[in-house]
């Protein structure tokens, strides 16, 4: 009796097998449907008595189809969402296996580069790739062999769904964890990341930035220049991402240099300042176009970005004043062009007048008394209370802090009388 149904089963196997191999694309993918309707979430002893120990063969077929049209996006969706279910099938990893070992992994790769595949086909790329990643560490590393961090962090870059970005998110935080071979590779294809020009692309790997700080431990030096950059956005949800990692990477190596980088943000060159005024008389609706000038948000960011860590840290609001900041915060202030980065500017100079006596007397006396008042009374709204000869000599104020702290030095004050106000 049992080999009767085993026949009947081997049969019904043979027959789906050859009216597969001799279907045209039309009548694939409505076997496809048909296998995606109810065959998922199967485990892999479920999907063998589904195919009567033959759902190899079946995934076999699904493969050799995929490297062949691939190309094309025929079905491309319902062939990887099929395949998806073998590889994601409880105790089924010999499918997993069978599946790199007809280069799967390169095949998935490939289809992220394709231009004319439609995103959802690609989307379901990076969801076989999770599925791949999350099988261990040495699939991990297969995936890194094979180029992948590369491949996948140009896909980010370039996808214009949010969907698919968070997906890919995912991938690269799986990717990270637990693959100590690659995971700076990880680590350096993020930082990559923050210089292309997609805001949430950006968003999401200063997300997982500050994860893989932690795990990889040393900061890699690129990191300043792309970190600083990325505060020209002008999405705040980008902005915030940025400083959030700022500050963490006030522990690591690099703070010195991103002090440096941030102070030197609050006085754009002159080289710049001359592109913009060029710009403003060329185009049209100038007051729009000043607002959001890059290099303008950029500085109101710096700003901003100085006077959270001033407040997290009373030791580096120190470094800063000894790399002048007073001076660049006041030239900053003096920016008649950019409303909000005079603001930004006047709350952070604020902080550091509140907290340190040697600036509130040098603030002072490079304000005059009258608009040190104005200052101390709302710095927050200063901008509009102050007029153009008042924000001139703010924006060519002359002081030099670091100067001025060894001139006190040298009269060997006790260490601290006039640094901190108490």
């Amino acid at each position: 009796m049992s080999s009767i149904k085993e026949q009947a089963a081997i049969s019904r196997l043979i027959s789906f097998l050859q009216e597969w191999d001799n279907a045209n694309k039309f009548t694939r993918c409505r076997i496809l449907d048909n296998f995606i309707m109810s065959s998922s979430g199967k485990t892999g002893p479920e999907l063998e008595v589904e195919f009567s120990q033959g759902a190899s063969l079946f995934l076999a077929r699904l493969t050799a189809w995929l490297r062949l049209t691939y190309m094309y996006g025929t079905c491309l969706e319902q062939q990887l969402k099929s395949i998806g279910i073998f590889l994601s099938a409880a105790n089924g990893q010999r499918y997993l296996i069978e599946f790199l070992e007809v280069g799967g992994i390169l095949t998935l790769l490939e289809i992220l580069g394709l231009k004319q595949l439609k995103e959802e086909a690609k989307r379901e790329s990076i969801k076989l790739l999770q599925l791949v990643a999350s099988s261990g560490r040495k699939f991990k590393e297969l995936i890194c062999e094979s180029y992948g961090v590369r491949s996948i962090a140009e896909f980010m870059a370039t996808s214009k769904s949010e969907e698919t970005q968070e997906q890919v998110q995912i991938l690269l935080d799986n990717l990270g964890h637990g693959n100590p071979k690659y995971q700076n590779q990880v680590y350096k294809g993020l930082i990559a990341l923050l210089k292309c020009t997609s805001p949430k692309a950006q968003q999401l790997s200063l997300q997982t930035l500050r994860i893989m700080q932690t795990i990889v431990g040393q900061a890699h030096p690129s990191i300043v220049e792309s970190v600083l950059g990325v505060l020209r956005s002008v999405h705040l949800e980008v902005q915030y991402e940025a400083i959030q990692l700022i500050r963490d990477l006030m522990a690591y190596d690099v703070q010195p240099e991103l002090l440096k980088g941030l102070v030197s943000l609050l006085k754009p060159s002159r080289q710049e300042t001359v592109k913009i005024q060029a710009r403003i008389l060329e185009e049209a609706g100038s007051l729009h176009l000043m607002e959001s000038l890059p290099v303008y948000i950029q500085q109101a960011a710096a700003a901003k970005t100085i006077g959270i860590l001033a407040q997290d840290s009373n030791r580096v609001a120190e470094e800063l004043i000894y790399l002048n900041v007073v001076h660049g915060l006041m030239c900053a202030m003096g920016n008649k062009d950019h409303t909000n980065c005079q603001r930004q500017a006047s709350i952070t100079l604020q902080h550091f007048v509140k907290t340190f006596l040697l600036v509130e007397n040098t603030v002072q006396h490079a304000m005059g008394e009258k608009l040190f008042q104005l200052f101390m009374k709302d710095a927050t709204n200063l901008y509009l209370n102050m007029d153009a000869v008042q924000a001139d000599i703010l924006a060519t104020n002359i002081i030099n802090m670091p100067a001025d702290l060894i001139t006190i030095a040298n009269t060997e004050l006790p260490q601290g009388v006039l640094i901190i106000a108490l």
